[in-house]
């Protein structure tokens, strides 16, 4: 009859064999034949090894230093020094990992005393830590055309939380630039509070509360360049009269000062380079002629129009009707920044000031999406909904990446995702859409892809298109997503895993 004590000894050696079984499989499920066996560390390891360590069972710190820089061609590990810091790091680093933890300090003394064992060359030679995929520096080519890269870019980054209800601040804006976010959108709205400087920054026609814009430039302005040096866009949801708009041009003047990046012409045939712009801020809306229209009548959407991010709200919902009737009577049911002013002369100098401003013109959204997408003399920024994207992709496919190879194209979420949740950002990457605007105090793992792509170049926010969506094809053709390719390769890739399980190496 089995005792309590051998009862529990049973039961933990059931634990540990099902513990074991479970090792085996998660190696399992990635080899051909479910086959995990023992192994000797690989044998270009051990002759490297062998080699630089003269066939000792030790590589020694000049060993080790000669290896790294003839064989591995480190050109940032010159001195004895440099080499120190790195192996002492990694040794600390893999300590704080193990299960049987040793003095750090009495590790690095083994280490200078004595050097490596081949065990601890081939961890040093594998730690995601020194030799992951991904790069911490800027390594993509940083001079073409700002439309040649996928941009880090936020939605509504002013908003705490969901789009109906949460407050305004510019605390979210500062964590969007902290994680090297480059693409800030405001919605600017008038105000009669003193405490908004005239101008607020809000969700209009929701319950969220407001921020005044001037905190939140003078944050942008802080924060701007705390993770990369490359530049930060301003994307402005303009619901400002002249008066405001003269008011916001003075207001970002002073604020931003020589960062703000205003081109010598508003006709550009191509877009400058992110390297020619860094610590540079520019802004981005539709110039104001473009949108001007009656202060007393609203005008009906034209046929095949898309309504604005806000218009696609309904009303707004204002403290009084009074204040209903003062701030919303201008908006237009053009897209994204939609709206404005009566055509008051004695306006017009505020408003040439602020057109001065705007570098990257917003175009019209108004016609065909095949009018949208065409492709002018001069680049412009379009803005799109996920659902017209989804759709444009179905019929205009060719179309709408011919017009992002020059052009700048943003999609937003639609309107139905009120707490704050995104799409698939690839679906816009495929098409060569630049800014695939994501709400950045969400979740999921759709926000989870955006922040790995942009770990990607450094994490500075900018990561280079491929090129097959840059160039064009013979006969002016471009590249077609949903088109299978003319030429099929079939590439058979062994590739060993390299493991430590119970102290012997694993090759799976």
């Amino acid at each position: 009859m089995k005792t309590e004590k051998n009862r529990g000894s049973a039961s933990k050696g059931k634990v540990r064999k099902k513990m074991e079984t479970y090792i085996i499989k998660v190696l399992n499920f990635l080899t051909k034949k479910g086959e995990v066996y023992k192994a000797e560390p690989p044998l270009d390891l051990k002759e490297a090894f062998s080699k630089f360590a003269g066939g000792e069972n030790q590589m020694k710190k000049d060993q080790l230093l000669r290896f790294m820089v003839e064989h591995q061609g480190e050109n940032n590990i010159s001195t004895m020094e440099d080499l120190d810091k790195i192996v002492e790091k990694f040794l600390q680093l893999r300590n704080s990992c193990s299960s049987t933890k040793t003095s750090s300090t009495r590790i690095v003394d083994v280490y200078r005393k004595q050097g490596l064992s081949l065990n601890d060359f081939i961890d040093f030679l594998i730690l995601d830590d020194f030799n992951g995929p991904l790069k911490d520096k800027v390594h993509h080519d940083m001079n073409a055309p700002l439309s040649h890269y996928f941009m880090y870019t936020g939605h509504n980054s002013y908003l705490t939380g969901n789009q109906l209800t949460s407050e305004s601040s510019d605390e979210p804006i500062i964590e969007a630039l902290k994680q090297g976010v480059r693409v800030i959108e405001l919605d600017l709205w008038p105000s009669k509070s003193s405490n908004n400087d005239g101008i607020k920054v809000v969700h209009g026609r929701t319950f969220t509360t407001p921020v005044p814009v001037s905190k939140c430039l003078q944050s942008i302005k802080d924060y701007a360049f705390h993770k990369s040096d490359y530049p930060v866009i301003l994307t402005l949801e303009d619901h400002l009269t002249p008066k405001h708009q003269d008011k916001f041009a003075k207001m970002a003047t002073e604020i931003f000062g020589e960062m703000l990046y205003c081109p010598e012409t508003d006709c550009l045939t191509e877009f400058p380079s992110p390297e020619s712009l860094k610590k540079r801020i520019i802004i981005s809306t539709k110039p104001p002629k473009e949108y001007q229209q009656s202060d007393s009548i609203r005008k009906p959407m034209p046929n095949g129009s898309e309504p604005s991010e806000e218009e696609s709200w309904g009303p707004e919902l204002p403290d009084s009707v009074a204040k209903l009737k003062t701030e919303d009577r201008n908006s237009s049911d053009e897209d994204q920044e939609d709206i404005n002013t009566s055509d008051n002369k004695s306006n017009q100098q505020g408003v040439r000031q602020y057109k001065h401003l705007i570098a990257i013109h917003g175009g019209k959204s108004k016609g065909s999406m095949k009018n949208r997408l065409k492709d002018d003399v001069k680049v412009r920024r379009l803005s799109l909904s996920e659902k017209k994207l989804k759709s444009a992709s179905e019929s205009h496919g060719a179309d709408l990446i011919r017009f992002t190879q020059r052009n700048i194209l943003r999609v937003f979420p639609k309107g139905e995702r009120v707490k704050s949740t995104n799409f698939r950002p690839y679906i816009g990457w495929l098409y060569g859409v630049q800014m695939v605007a994501f709400n950045m105090q969400g979740h999921g793992k759709s926000l989870r892809l955006m922040q790995g792509m942009f770990r990607a170049n450094g994490g500075c926010g900018y990561v280079k298109k491929p090129e097959f969506l840059i160039r064009t094809l013979p006969h002016e053709e471009v590249f077609d997503p949903k088109k299978p390719p003319s030429r099929k390769q079939i590439l058979k890739v062994g590739v060993p895993l390299l493991t430590m399980l119970k102290g012997n190496w694993v090759v799976s």
